[in-house]
């Protein structure tokens, strides 16, 4: 029996590729899907380790993002500020530059004596009186003086003390913590600064200005610290612990002392026997030689109120400036006689 007949050629053809195709390693159709799902498995591989070697590379690493504080600099943007403490909060209220809890009467009698400073501030005020009292009386700088420094002695030793024995500073502070701040618990009480200026002021300059200089330190800046406190949170800031009100409040108030002296308390004081030969500065006028106008001059009331202006801008300028850091009951009365001595120097 024969053989059955070819079909046509078209069908040998195409079952003749698909015999010799696998033979040949061409790809049929039944491998196509195959291909194509290894093709790109091995695409992604590659592209995995080209990015593993660019992050080990470290050409390829992108800096570090800058911090957040950074990043956020204008005040609406501002990171918020951290929760307020308990100490924070009292001193917001209290407006003094020391904590609260260290010298047991301020936590008893808090606001009177930690925050408004009432015997503290009564003290320096009076020192004023008693000075005022002492040159009316005809006591001269040389007889105060010896008696100060006998005080400053003793003052400034039981300091020493304080800083050696606790002991003996938790007995000082239970008699004196009423006239203390309590960040004067570990250092200088403000006595020691008080007598070193008026000393130096009663030691070096004449009477007149020496005493003026002691008046604007007793209330002056009894003046700034109570205005200060009060509406110091109202008006700029000057510097760290003084603001335009206490500033304002140091001027007003100096330029009424420098009045009320220059034009009652001098006038008003006889002469005294052992009064120093230069022990009166200013006579009532203000020369202005030394503008180049001659020998012309402002008296009276004029005369008075000029100076009384520049007095208190010098006691302005005394108890808001920082002087290496200095106690201002040392830097008020020295600057504030440097200065009244200097103008009536040039233009007394």
């Amino acid at each position: 029996m024969s053989p059955p007949p070819p079909s046509s050629s078209s069908s040998s053809a195409t079952s003749l590729r698909d015999i010799i195709a696998p033979m040949d390693g061409e790809e049929g159709a039944y491998t196509s899907d195959t291909s194509t799902d290894e093709q790109l498995f091995f695409e992604e591989e590659e592209e995995r380790r080209r990015r593993a070697d660019r992050a080990r590379s470290p050409r390829s690493r992108k800096p570090p993002p800058p911090p957040l504080s950074r990043v956020l600099s204008g005040n609406h943007l501002a990171p918020p500020p951290p929760p307020p403490t308990s100490s924070s909060i009292w001193r917001n209220l209290s407006r003094s530059p020391s904590p609260l809890g260290l010298i047991p009467i301020h936590r008893t009698f808090s606001s009177l004596i930690h925050k408004h400073e009432v015997p503290r501030k009564l003290l320096h005020v009076s020192i004023g009186f008693v000075v005022l009292y002492l040159y009316r009386t005809g006591h001269q700088p040389s007889h105060i003086t010896p008696p100060l420094t006998a005080a400053l002695i003793p003052i400034a030793s039981a300091d020493l003390l304080r800083f050696y024995s606790p002991t003996f500073n938790q007995l000082y502070i239970r008699l004196l913590g009423a006239l203390m701040r309590e960040s004067e618990v570990s250092g200088w009480n403000g006595v020691v600064w008080y007598l070193v200026g008026t000393i130096t002021v009663l030691s070096v300059f004449p009477k007149d200005v020496a005493t003026l200089s002691v008046l604007l330190l007793s209330w002056c800046d009894t003046a700034a610290s109570t205005f200060g406190r009060a509406w110091g949170r109202y008006t700029p800031r000057i510097r760290r612990g003084k603001s335009l009100a206490g500033s304002l409040a140091s001027f007003v108030v100096g330029a009424v002392t420098a009045a009320a002296f220059w034009g009652v308390v001098v006038p008003g004081t006889r002469p005294f026997w052992d009064d120093p030969v230069d022990g009166r500065m200013w006579a009532g006028v203000l020369g202005l030689k030394a503008l180049g106008l001659g020998d012309v001059g402002v008296g009276g009331g004029w005369g008075l109120a000029l100076m009384s202006v520049v007095t208190g801008v010098i006691a302005s300028v005394s108890e808001a400036v920082d002087v290496f850091g200095l106690d201002d009951n040392v830097v008020i009365p020295v600057l504030s006689a440097v200065g009244v001595w200097g103008v009536l120097k040039v233009f007394g």
